[in-house]
Parts: structure tokens; C-alpha cells; sequence
């Protein structure tokens, strides 16, 4: 039991990441970035291929990463920003999202091939054991990364500028430009810090796994659906948590149901989430902070 709780966490984390990457672009542009799997494919095959041509590990991280923050930026102007000028309320960047992210990941196949590339181990050999279940060293970075980003996310989001302007654009663009905001540059921004974290999760998931150009499908309707459960379209921090919950049920699914439940259960626990609180779980009015919200008299009378 205790064993696929802690490997769901550390799965969960790497979807909570990417869940919070489209959270992110979400939270100032009211945009879902449906690329940001191929994102995170991307830094996946330019750190393989940067440790192939013989580049230390270190290198190779930084430079995967920041290919994913370029990949991002340049799928705002390509795919988001032509659509917002034209008609910000309509849905035509859903389509354009999805071509970018088609366009990406056969791009990847064409220039790497269909073939999985071998990806730099990190933290090799090293484990964690906590009573008869064992972490391995790049799971426990995995989820310690993750969560300093998201607690380090939150609160740039509630104390900085950035946060505040954010949700002033998301609301009313026009009138954040009226007063002086530049929302084209607050946008830019939001989906540089999208890509760092799709990035991230690449490069985090990489050493359990293969560089694939076609891995970042996958991916990314995890995130999606970890997005969702949270309720990280009005909170990005909230993909994370169900993120952490996705990857715990997707593995006991894998271990009390079938050994590949975990491809068609998440959809299920959506279906079921969202029927029963579509705003996501830990979304502002979300059906956790509602049930915490009403025990807080009661705790008040106790104290």
C-alpha cells in the first residue's frame, strides 16, 4: 500500500507540473496551451541529445529546459497571440494549440526519428526506504522539486506584481492596457515560466523512462486532467494537488485493478470529479474548500 502511494506521489508530481504549466498560461490569457506535452518532449530530447553529443549533464538539463521556454514563448506568438488580437472571446485557439503541438511533435520525429533515445540518469543508485517501501533518488527529487515550484508559484502569484497583474488581464485586457499594463509582455512572461515548468517535468521524467517525440501526447492529457481535478484554471497551484492525486489512484488503479489501468482510470476519476464538483476539488469554491470552509465553525466553537 504505502508502495504505490509514494510512487503515485512521485508521478504525480511530474503531471502536476505539467498541469500547472497550462494552468499558468491559463491564469493570464484565459488560453489552454494544449502543446505544452510536446513542450515538455522537447526538453526531453534536447538534453538526450545534448548528453549523446557529449555535453556534461548539467549542461544538457539547462539547455533542454530552455529550449522548452523558447518552444513556449514562440507557441504564444504562433498559435495564441494572432487569435486573441483577432476575437479574444472566441475558442479558435483551441484549434490552433493542437496544430502547434502537432506541428511540434512531427517536427521532433522528423529531425530525431521515431526511436527512443536513452536519457541521463540522475541520481543513480541512490534510494530512500521507508518501511518496507523504497524511493528512488530521482523519485524524491522529483517530488521535492515539484512542490518547491508550485509553493515558490503561489507565491509569487500572491505577492508580487506579477501575480496581480495576471488576474487585472485575465479579467479585463483592455482596461489593464488602459491604466499601462503591458499585458503582450505579462503574457510573454507567463508563458516563459509555463515552459520552465513543462521543462522541468521533462527532465525530471526523463531518467525513468526514454526520450520519445511522440511521449509528450501522453503527457499532456495527464496534465490536463490533473489540471482539471484540482481546479487549477482558477487557482494554478491546485493542479498540483490533483496532480499528486492522479498519480496515487492511477497507481493503485495498476496495482488493485489491471497493470494498465493507469491509461484509462484518470479519465474515469475526471469524469467522476467533475460531475461532483466541476470547478476542481481545491479551486476557489472547489468542493475541499467548501467542506473546510463550513468545519471552520465548528473548530471555532470547539477552540
Amino acid at each position: 500500500m504505502l508502495q504505490f502511494i509514494l510512487s503515485g506521489i512521485a508521478i504525480g508530481a511530474v503531471y502536476g507540473l505539467i498541469g500547472m504549466a497550462l494552468a499558468i498560461s491559463f491564469y493570464v490569457t484565459r488560453v489552454i496551451n494544449f502543446a505544452q506535452g510536446q513542450i515538455m518532449m522537447i526538453a526531453m530530447m534536447i538534453t538526450a541529445t545534448a548528453t549523446a553529443a557529449g555535453l556534461p549533464t548539467a549542461v544538457a538539463l539547462v539547455l533542454g529546459i530552455l529550449s522548452a521556454v523558447i518552444v513556449a514563448v514562440l507557441s504564444y506568438y504562433i498559435a495564441v497571440k494572432p487569435i486573441l488580437a483577432f476575437n479574444r472571446f472566441s475558442f479558435g485557439w483551441l484549434v490552433s494549440t493542437l496544430g502547434f503541438a502537432v506541428i511540434v511533435e512531427n517536427g521532433a520525429a522528423y529531425v530525431w526519428g521515431p526511436t527512443s533515445r536513452p536519457f541521463p540518469q540522475m541520481l543513480n543508485g541512490l534510494s530512500l526506504h521507508l518501511g518496507n517501501a523504497v524511493l528512488t533518488g530521482q523519485q524524491v527529487l522529483s517530488i521535492a522539486v515539484a512542490l518547491l515550484l508550485a509553493a515558490f508559484f503561489e507565491l509569487v502569484r500572491k505577492r508580487t506584481l506579477f501575480g496581480k497583474l495576471g488576474v487585472a488581464i485575465a479579467a479585463d485586457p483592455e482596461m489593464a492596457s488602459a491604466v499601462g499594463a503591458n499585458t503582450s509582455l505579462v503574457a510573454v512572461v507567463a508563458f516563459a515560466i509555463s515552459g520552465v515548468f513543462a521543462g522541468i517535468a521533462g527532465v525530471l521524467i526523463g531518467p525513468d523512462t526514454f526520450a520519445n517525440p511522440y511521449l509528450g501526447h501522453t503527457y499532456g492529457i495527464f496534465g490536463f486532467i490533473a489540471m482539471m481535478i484540482g481546479g487549477g484554471t482558477e487557482r494554478p497551484v491546485a493542479a498540483m494537488f490533483g496532480g499528486l492525486l492522479l498519480g496515487v489512484l492511477g497507481e493503485g488503479a495498476n496495482a488493485l485493478i489491471d497493470s494498465q489501468a493507469s491509461d484509462w482510470f484518470p479519465f474515469v476519476v475526471l469524469v467522476i470529479i467533475l460531475v461532483v464538483t466541476p470547478r476542481g476539488l481545491f479551486s476557489g469554491g472547489g468542493l475541499w474548500e467548501r467542506a473546510w470552509r463550513r468545519a471552520l465553525p465548528a473548530r471555532r466553537e470547539a477552540a
